[in-house]
């Protein structure tokens, strides 16, 4: 595809089957930052900056094409971001319950001096989650190292009713978006 190395800076396994399946070569090189979320940051703001910083803590070289990203989940003006413990996905959970949220995810792209960044907004409707539902997904171990508490891959898209935008953003990278401008800096 291109002389020029894809590094994907994140540890999500994810990211890289999304990356595997639309066929772009890549390495995964996870990079380590704080991830909180500033006061009076939006949902927006938050991940394009988590992205850039994900991007530009990973150190190399200035032929290799770095891939960042960080999604949230956004449901009654409240971030969703990963559960801290069960209580939380619990919580989580619940708001999700019978309502529509909004996945976000901000993706920074870069080679050498040149960066990108961008977002992508994805709506999910979810049908409402018995408690006995929320306490069997807990369970499972699947929502605790995700944002918003679920994997729409997963036993959630159980609770999926409709969906309005790009699916693999909702996974974790919106894989059509990043093709789009990854082209610019494999040319």
């Amino acid at each position: 595809m291109s002389p020029f190395p894809v590094v994907l800076a994140s540890s999500s396994p994810r990211r890289s089957e999304l990356l595997t399946a639309a066929r772009i070569p890549h390495v995964v090189r996870p990079s380590d930052i704080d991830e909180s979320l500033l006061a009076g940051e939006n949902p927006i703001e938050y991940v394009r900056r988590i992205a850039r910083e994900k991007n530009l803590a990973r150190r190399g070289d200035a032929t290799e094409v770095v891939i960042a990203a960080d999604t949230t989940v956004v449901v009654d003006d409240q971030i969703l971001l990963k559960p801290a413990d069960e209580d939380d996905a619990r919580r989580m959970l619940g708001l999700l319950s019978g309502s529509a949220h909004q996945v976000i995810t901000g993706v920074c792209i870069r080679r050498g001096a040149a960066i990108w960044v961008g977002h992508d907004v994805t709506t999910v409707t979810f049908a409402a989650i018995t408690p006995d539902e929320i306490t069997e997904l807990i369970a499972s171990g699947e929502p605790m190292d995700k944002a918003g508490a679920y994997a729409i891959q997963g036993i959630a898209s159980r609770y999926v009713e409709w969906i309005e935008g790009s699916y693999s953003n909702v996974v974790g990278l919106p894989v059509a978006m990043v093709w789009r401008e990854l082209r610019n800096f494999l040319s």
